[in-house]
């Protein structure tokens, strides 16, 4: 099938208008997440597209909200994120699944004896960010193991790490084709819990995002875009190394671990997250979307334009398509 989705690239016409200027707007500084971006910078294909495409650097301001503002058309989102902001009303459609499966990690120091279930962390102490989705989504897997869900949090944001590998909290969550991979690399031994092992239902933690309103004026465009960065990932989900490579040269220096981009790219790709098999890279599964949806709904997570929680579940048949992406249909 990834032949025949190559060879579908080769020969497919693109209709972006010649040099049509568009940005997207990166939800964090470049990782393996954006490698699909720099992939069709680097070889052409956004201007063989007919577009003259600006990587927009990570700033304070989200990629959500610059993509729902109009500022840029297209943003790489979280998930969750994603889901929180259009249940507000954002004007966002997410038109390509960069990552296929859950690839966050409840994670801890793997020399704990005290920790052997999920149920073992009620009253420990947590790591945390500052969003409410960790909150439903630790105390759901405990209780799902048999505990009561209750700990303590301590929001550290990226020194979460740190913190848990000098012992002064007990656990956090990581993202293992990125900071679980860094782990290793550090000689950090860890062991970890599968949100899915406990109840939470799997998602695309990652997408590609577009601003609705141009999306349905500019078509021809938006689909010229799409289709180029999914030919990216495409080559990068079939040559981990060559496109490794590619992000490292194209961040300009930014990329201050290169080891670490390198086993980043193999993770992702031996893990099966970049494309599933006989499905096009970057096929958003309908049956995924709605799952997660509801677990969000259920736990409060999604609220209205008056900040308080929907009263009932959205239909989400509208926040996502595969209709951009070559071999979907």
């Amino acid at each position: 099938m990834k032949h025949l989705i190559t060879a579908l690239f080769l020969c497919a016409p693109f209709a972006g208008a010649a040099q049509d200027k568009l940005s997207v707007a990166l939800d964090w500084t470049p990782n393996t997440n954006h490698v699909g971006l720099y992939v069709a910078h680097s070889k052409g294909w956004f201007k063989e597209a007919g577009l003259d495409v600006d990587i927009l650097p990570y700033t304070d301001t989200s990629s959500g909200t610059l993509v729902a503002a109009g500022v840029a058309e297209f943003g790489i989102l979280s998930a969750v994120g994603f889901h929180s902001q259009r249940a507000s009303g954002a004007d966002m459609t997410v038109v390509m699944a960069v990552v296929q499966h859950e690839t966050g990690r409840l994670v801890f120091n793997g020399a704990r004896d005290d920790i052997q279930r999920p149920a073992d962390l009620d009253g420990k102490s947590y790591a945390g960010f500052g969003s409410a989705w960790e909150e439903a989504l630790i105390s759901t897997i405990i209780r799902n193991d048999g505990g009561v869900g209750t700990f303590d949090t301590v929001t550290l944001g990226t020194s979460a790490y740190e913190a848990l590998a000098n012992g002064r909290v007990d656990f956090t969550l990581e993202v293992s084709t990125w900071e679980g991979v860094n782990s290793v690399l550090l000689d950090r031994p860890q062991r970890a819990f599968r949100y899915a092992d406990y109840g939470v239902p799997d998602q695309h933690t990652t997408f590609l995002g577009a601003n609705g309103s141009w999306l349905a004026q500019n078509p021809n465009s938006a689909r010229a875009f799409v289709q180029a960065a999914q030919r990216g990932y495409e080559f990068a989900a079939n040559n981990p190394e060559d496109a490794a490579e590619i992000l490292i040269a194209q961040t300009d220096g930014m990329m201050s671990n290169p080891a670490l981009v390198r086993a980043s790219m193999e993770a992702l790709v031996a893990g099966g997250y970049l494309q599933d098999p006989g499905e096009p890279v970057g096929m958003i599964d309908d049956e995924m979307f709605h799952n997660i949806t509801g677990f969000l709904f259920e736990a409060g997570i999604l609220r209205g334009e008056d900040g308080r929680p929907l009263s009932q579940k959205p239909d989400v048949s509208s926040w996502f398509t595969n209709d951009y992406l070559l071999g979907a249909n």
